[in-house]
């Protein structure tokens, strides 16, 4: 079983997310789970979603403790809460910023996991040029696709379009696709280096 836990803040799609990329893993003949855990229910409020993916039925319902990757919609939240706890030492991150890993201060955070396990995007100017609206859950998905190799970028897009049909699903696969590419060059320049 692969276990994703989402951070963000309300407004920013983060229960959609884990919703869509439920919906990518049943794409592609999978099992998934997809729920959430609110607080003050507010805009701008620390919002939290789950994802359970598996070649099984799942039936675990309470709250993953201990994810395989985080993904942090609003970087913010690395002096609110403890983001890392329960983070695998094999684990992934994928932080929407265009700041560095030293200039968020989780360098020490990130220096345990393995090398090419955590990457930065930036989802929401991504986001903000492809949909017009600062909501990155569209693009951290497809950067999610790119970074673990756990999902394929397909299935990604076919579950955008599948939540948002229309033309804001369109714009959505476009920041998707722009945030898969990002994240792919990241790694060849990492690569190279």
């Amino acid at each position: 079983m692969f276990q994703v836990r989402i951070h963000g803040r309300g407004g920013q799609g983060v229960v959609t997310g884990a919703e869509m990329l439920s919906v990518t893993a049943f794409f592609e003949g999978r099992h998934a789970q997809a729920f959430p855990s609110f607080g003050s229910e507010r805009t701008g409020a620390p919002v939290v979603a789950f994802c359970r993916i598996a070649d099984r039925e799942i039936r675990l319902r309470e709250p993953i403790i201990e994810p395989d990757c985080l993904i942090v919609q609003d970087a913010t939240l690395f002096k609110v809460i403890d983001v890392f706890a329960g983070l695998s030492s094999d684990g992934y991150l994928l932080v929407n910023t265009n700041k560095s890993l030293d200039e968020l201060h989780i360098r020490n955070a990130v220096d345990r996991l393995p090398k090419g396990h955590a990457v930065i995007v930036p989802a929401t100017e991504i986001a903000l040029k492809r949909v017009g609206r600062p909501v990155p859950n569209a693009a951290l998905l497809g950067a999610f696709a790119a970074l673990t190799q756990f999902v394929h970028i397909d299935s990604v897009k076919r579950a955008i379009e599948a939540a948002f049909p229309g033309q804001v699903g369109t714009a959505n696969v476009a920041a998707a696709g722009d945030a898969y590419e990002f994240v792919l060059s990241q790694q060849s320049a990492a690569t190279a280096a």
